[in-house]
């Protein structure tokens, strides 16, 4: 890949617009590039669309981050602020299924400590007894040096999606 930090994140950004609204921080929010938030509401009824069998709400919230050299301090103060952030903006209640809070950090080098942080990062709650759903914490990074992404146990499937649209023949 070998591209620059800049060009991967402008990627993944072009990559999540058709689904995602994206807030491009630039570099007001360093190391915080950008968010990008998408929502889904899905219902059953009968009839009419005033008998509702169900309702499911989900939504995901993506921090992108770019940062040269991750370090364990650095690692944990990105953790931070996508996990205040996201739960901050979570619409918890009847009919929330899911949300997913994905903190991605693109980076040139990365500590080998933050690298078994990362892995074995894991945050996950239910409301009101999974009742009103849960959260789910996936956490991946993007390390350019050596052509690698790494994920929490969680993000296996964001790592998936990343070496997808990353690692594909242009």
């Amino acid at each position: 890949m070998k591209d620059s930090r800049k060009e991967i994140i402008d990627i993944l950004l072009k990559s999540y617009q058709a689904y995602y609204d994206i807030t491009d921080y630039e570099t007001s929010r360093e190391p915080l590039r950008a968010l990008c938030e998408y929502y889904e509401h899905a219902e059953k009824y009968m009839v009419s669309k005033k008998v509702s069998l169900w309702a499911a709400d989900s939504e995901e919230f993506i921090y992108l981050f770019d940062v040269s050299h991750l370090t364990l301090e650095v690692f944990e103060q990105c953790r931070k602020e996508a996990f205040e952030d996201g739960m901050s903006r979570l619409n918890i209640g009847p009919g929330h299924m899911y949300s997913y809070i994905t903190p991605i950090i693109v980076c040139d080098i990365c500590d080998e400590e933050a690298a078994k942080a990362l892995k074995k990062c894991h945050i996950y709650k239910s409301f009101h007894f999974s009742l009103h759903g849960w959260m789910d914490f996936h956490m991946a990074a993007v390390i350019r040096d050596t052509d690698r992404i790494i994920s929490n146990r969680a993000g296996r499937t964001t790592a998936k999606i990343l070496k997808k649209v990353l690692y594909t023949k242009k």
